[in-house]
């Protein structure tokens, strides 16, 4: 097996967590690259590890209406772009295996959301594989995906909790409990505190047809809730500095304007939390 790369060590020794943020598509290269700006100016502030996200499709969309992205090949080279310009690694996604090698040319972490037969080829990379466990799993099952990516030879894996789905339309809020659950995968475990309260196919659009919903105003209760139970890592795959004018997930947007004062809650509340530690339970009979 292949040693871990720097970035996976840095990631997975960050305290009091690190930072994978950035709009969720790319929309221009100008909007991403003013995105990256912002974003490394208040995560340098705030003195978290951040690695950018954008996606340059949007596959998995319901409508052939839905905005997805510039495509793979003018989206890799903006990305490229951000990753020279300002110093960041740079996270995106996946959607077919044949996509991982030009993928692995320019992002330093692979995401992979939940379509599992991805794995193998992207593990082939040699990059650090993001695994977003799929509304429909039980955290149990990631440790099998995280070991599936050790087998093909790549160390360099971390697990993401993004919610469950709870009837139609409908994602349940994160369950704290899935990331004590999640540590069995015996690697980095992130927390999706944005896309985990989407709504798919929950908004009905103005002559017809239907788009996700979301309840942006609980990403802070998450977000806290996150990091008192000491997840690695915080994904907040949608900040905006429009989230009204956003072509995708416009109602889970963060907006970019209120990003440093979150971060700075949550920093708080990592540095007093002993979340990362296992409860050490005495069941011993209790004498006086």
């Amino acid at each position: 097996m292949a040693a871990t790369s720097p970035l996976y060590n840095q990631l997975k020794d960050a305290e009091p967590f690190f930072l994978l943020a950035g709009p969720n598509v790319i929309e221009s290269e100008e909007h991403i690259l003013r995105m990256a700006k912002h974003i490394k100016h208040i995560a340098t502030k705030v003195g978290l590890p951040l690695v950018f996200k954008s996606s340059f499709d949007k596959a998995n969309r319901t409508s052939s209406k839905s905005f997805r992205g510039p495509g793979m090949p003018e989206g890799l080279m903006i990305l490229e772009k951000v990753k020279v310009a300002y110093d960041l690694p740079i996270v995106t996604d996946v959607h077919e295996s044949i996509q991982c090698e030009e993928v692995g040319k320019v992002a330093d972490i692979i995401q992979i959301p939940a379509f599992l037969y991805l794995l193998v080829a992207a593990a082939q990379t040699g990059k650090i594989i993001n695994i977003k466990k799929g509304q429909f799993c039980a955290p149990s099952v990631m440790e099998n995906s995280a070991e599936k990516i050790r087998l093909a030879g790549n160390p360099n894996v971390m697990v993401c909790e993004r919610g469950a789905m709870f009837g139609y339309s409908k994602l349940s809020s994160l369950d704290p409990r899935n990331f004590e659950w999640m540590r069995e995968a015996n690697c980095p475990v992130v927390a999706d505190i944005t896309h985990s309260l989407q709504q798919p196919a929950g908004k009905k659009l103005e002559g017809g047809g239907v788009a996700s919903g979301g309840l942006r105003e609980l990403i802070p209760c998450i977000a806290r809730t996150s990091v008192a139970v000491g997840v690695d890592g915080i994904f907040m795959e949608v900040v905006h500095d429009d989230p009204l004018s956003a072509p995708v997930d416009g109602p889970t947007q963060w907006p970019l304007r209120h990003l440093e004062e979150l971060l700075e809650e949550l920093i708080a509340i990592a540095r007093v939390t002993k979340g990362k530690h296992r409860f050490q339970i005495d069941l011993t009979p209790y004498r006086d």
